[in-house]
């Protein structure tokens, strides 16, 4: 998902209404999805929840690959505590799954960001994740890459999105979430947020 860091930036504009259905609150006790088939904005859409339970003062870890994670200085732009901000780097999609149920189970963590990429994790594992986000009331958003006709990670992800960006004529850009499946409302809703790219995307 390297291809994906250079988003990652605060948003501009953000007026929809408190209950929006993409934010922390909306997620916790729940697995969520958000997927691309390309280089979106998946990590500006994940960064914006963690920055939203710091907020909260939820803390928050991520979880990736050890050859693929968010560009740290991208994340502190967007006004992400780093110092506050768990970080796990691992080998494999199923280390990483274990890792994320040891950190649920402490019931320390209000979100978690697993990086998944095209990988999968064991039906039983995902079984178990669910049960500790609804028991801790945490948020728990998988990030994966598939194209919107492939199926969900799993039957109990709660919610999948599928991400989006387009460059303005200003140079900006429109991030994009499209809920493909939502069994809390009814799917096809859409968040926007309005973004600058880093240095290099400008």
């Amino acid at each position: 998902m390297s291809s994906l860091l250079k988003l990652v930036a605060p948003p501009l504009a953000l007026d929809e209404p408190q209950e929006r259905p993409w934010s922390h609150a909306q997620l916790a006790g729940r697995l969520t999805e958000l997927s691309s088939s390309r280089a979106g904005a998946q990590l500006t859409f994940a960064m914006s929840l963690v920055l939203e339970a710091q907020r909260e003062h939820e803390p928050a870890a991520w979880l990736s690959s050890r050859n693929a994670t968010f560009f740290p200085p991208d994340a502190q732009a967007c006004g992400v505590d780093l110092a506050a901000l768990a970080v796990v780097r691992l080998d494999a999609p199923q280390e990483l799954g274990r890792a994320a149920d040891q950190l649920l189970r402490s019931g320390a963590f209000g979100l978690l960001v697993l990086e998944l990429g095209a990988s999968s994790l064991a039906a039983p594992l995902v079984t178990r994740l669910l049960g500790l986000t609804q028991k801790h009331n945490a948020a728990l958003l998988f990030l994966t890459t598939k194209p919107r006709e492939a199926p969900s990670l799993s039957p109990l992800i709660s919610l999948r999105a599928e991400v989006s960006r387009t460059r303005r004529a200003d140079g900006k850009f429109l991030c994009e979430l499209h809920a493909l499946k939502d069994k809390r409302r009814a799917p096809g809703w859409t968040h926007h947020e309005e973004c600058r790219g880093p240095a290099g995307l400008r």
